[in-house]
């Protein structure tokens, strides 16, 4: 789908491309193949990303329908599909009905997915902890910070964009800043 420019909005600062450039490669270490078997198997978790994905998303909130899942995780609805069936089958998750709509069902993690979920995040933690040793611990805490303000600040940018979008039928204004 293309997009259109945005040609209102202001050049980046030299900061904020120095971000973009350190998540790059934040990303792209979290996301590669050996990475996640190596944490995987530190965990003791033989699930792939897209499932670990979902299970982290579940943990995270109330259970959820499969379409906001879907929606939360940015992929189509089919995927969850798959991926809601693969850790049925291996007794991560299971599905609950909707209070609001007995009709529709909810997913929600079994005590295996919240067992795995959570040795995945500690595996995840240990090797965080290895990698950042020599931070002091105030500058730990400032980091910390700054991460939570900076995808709040995100997520409430893609709500905004989202609602511009569905008031008006259009893109959001080109002026916005993020």
């Amino acid at each position: 789908m293309p997009t259109e420019p945005l040609p209102d909005v202001p050049a980046a600062t030299p900061e904020v491309v120095e971000i973009e450039r350190a998540l790059t490669r934040i990303t792209y270490l979290s996301t590669r193949a050996r990475q996640h078997e190596r944490l995987m198997a530190l965990a003791g978790v033989p699930l792939d990303r897209a499932a670990v994905a979902l299970l982290r998303q579940v943990a995270d909130s109330e259970p959820l329908r499969p379409g906001e899942l879907a929606q939360r995780l940015g992929v189509e609805a089919s995927h969850v599909t798959r991926t809601v069936q693969q850790l049925q089958r291996s007794g991560h998750v299971t599905r609950v009905p909707d209070p609001d709509d007995r009709r529709a069902q909810r997913i929600e993690l079994t005590d295996a997915g919240r067992a795995a979920v959570d040795r995945v995040r500690d595996a995840g933690a240990r090797g965080m902890q290895l990698a950042l040793n020599g931070w002091e611990p105030e500058e730990l805490r400032q980091l910390a910070v700054l991460f939570h303000r900076m995808v709040d600040d995100f997520l409430s940018y893609a709500a905004d964009d989202e609602a511009v979008q569905e008031t008006t039928g259009t893109a959001p204004p080109a002026s916005r800043t993020a």
